[in-house]
């Protein structure tokens, strides 16, 4: 799952908005989707995860937050992707080792102005994904954020680094709006 901190980044690098259609690319748990839903009022959010056992959590969690506004998926992308409507925000929090497939997918679909946000954890991640976005005319903000909390042992409080996660968001060419 999506550690809060970092989910409440992400979701602002998406700069989400009334009526938009959602992405949730390796939806995992559908931390993301979840939040994205109860911010984007009646658009509507796709969260595709291929992993059965996510899936299930994922409606759990629709249904504990009684939205009505997420649809799950099942499949994966870029495959799964195609019959959806085309988004204005996308999330990718896992791509199934097709990240090039889906960018290449993205470049084509998305209209100009839409947004795309990536949450990478790993270096090599990190470097593949720069590596693919280099070679698109998209704006790109990098930004990582690395959380630590503090956790009680006995009498004493100790710092606890969660794993640093790398925030990578794009805008495709043209007007600011994206829809």
């Amino acid at each position: 799952m999506t550690k809060e901190e970092v989910r409440t980044v992400t979701l602002a690098k998406a700069r989400l908005g009334p009526g938009q259609v959602v992405w949730d690319i390796g939806s995992g748990t559908g931390s993301l989707a979840i939040e994205a839903a109860r911010l984007i009022g009646n658009g509507t959010v796709y969260a595709i995860e291929q992993n059965p056992v996510a899936r299930e959590l994922i409606r759990k969690n629709i249904y504990q937050f009684d939205l009505k506004n997420i649809e799950v998926i099942e499949g994966r992308a870029p495959e799964a992707l195609l019959p959806l409507p085309v988004p204005q925000r996308v999330f990718i929090g896992g791509s199934g080792g097709k990240l090039e497939e889906i960018i290449n997918l993205l470049q084509i679909r998305l209209n100009p102005g839409a947004r795309v946000v990536i949450n990478a954890l790993t270096l090599e991640t990190l470097t593949r994904i720069l590596v693919l976005l280099d070679q698109l005319p998209w704006k790109k903000e990098v930004v990582q954020v690395s959380v630590t909390r503090a956790v009680s042992r006995g009498n004493y409080h100790l710092l606890h680094a969660l794993n640093p996660v790398w925030i990578i968001a794009v805008q495709k060419e043209g007007d600011e709006g994206g829809g």
